[in-house]
């Protein structure tokens, strides 16, 4: 079995959700949240009531891993489990479905209008794979003719309302797409710039005796 392979059926046999795994020369990286419906918030790990990654979770999974990993054979120097992170990736299908209604961020493989990166909320469509990010309502530039970028579709408004702004986009058009940071300080929500490391972070040297 590949490393992989383990390290998958490790973390979801002990009932948590594989996020992404990393293999870096002898350094192992392994990101785990907790499964979709566990009562968990949303937005996973920002401060929301609800249950999150903590590091008991992290050093539980790390022993588990050390006995796997030693066992299936896989040779490591350095094993790192954490949660995702307040900019937690979205890779799969079932991860955008999870976070709908979330501010998202997504960088699309090839520029639209002159650009590859949009923010907004995320909604999935009727369509299998296909979702929509409703853009945040922008003043008119100060530049003669100049608009928001808009593709495909704009979704209807309430009656009054202004027509919202939309990027209506597939999956296999997606480089990257990460969730917007939120904290929340007493009810009251923030974006927060991406952090450098996440806090239910363990590590632990060495491995496997190559």
């Amino acid at each position: 079995m590949s490393w992989q392979g383990a390290v998958e059926r490790t973390v979801t046999g002990m009932g948590y959700e594989l996020v992404d795994t990393e293999r870096v020369g002898g350094l192992v990286r392994v990101y785990i949240d907790q499964p979709a419906g566990s009562d968990s918030t949303s937005h996973s790990g920002t401060g929301g009531t609800g249950t999150f990654i903590t590091v008991d979770d992290c050093e539980k999974v790390t022993r588990q891993l050390q006995h796997v990993l030693e066992v299936e054979g896989c040779a490591y120097e350095r094993l790192e489990v954490s949660s995702p992170g307040l900019d937690r990736p979205l890779r799969k299908a079932a991860d955008y479905a999870r976070f709908a209604g979330e501010q998202v961020e997504v960088t699309l493989k090839e520029p639209f209008k002159g650009r590859k990166k949009y923010r907004g909320e995320l909604h999935p469509l009727e369509a299998e794979g296909a979702f929509r990010l409703v853009l945040p309502s922008q003043k008119p530039s100060a530049k003669p003719g100049a608009k928001v970028s808009t593709k495909r579709a704009k979704p209807p408004a309430a009656e009054g309302a202004a027509a919202e702004q939309a990027l209506d986009f597939s999956l296999d058009e997606v480089r990257e797409a990460r969730l917007v940071p939120v904290v929340d300080f007493k009810g009251r929500r923030f974006a927060a710039a991406p952090e450098s490391g996440n806090p239910s972070d363990v590590q632990v040297e060495g491995g496997r005796i190559r």
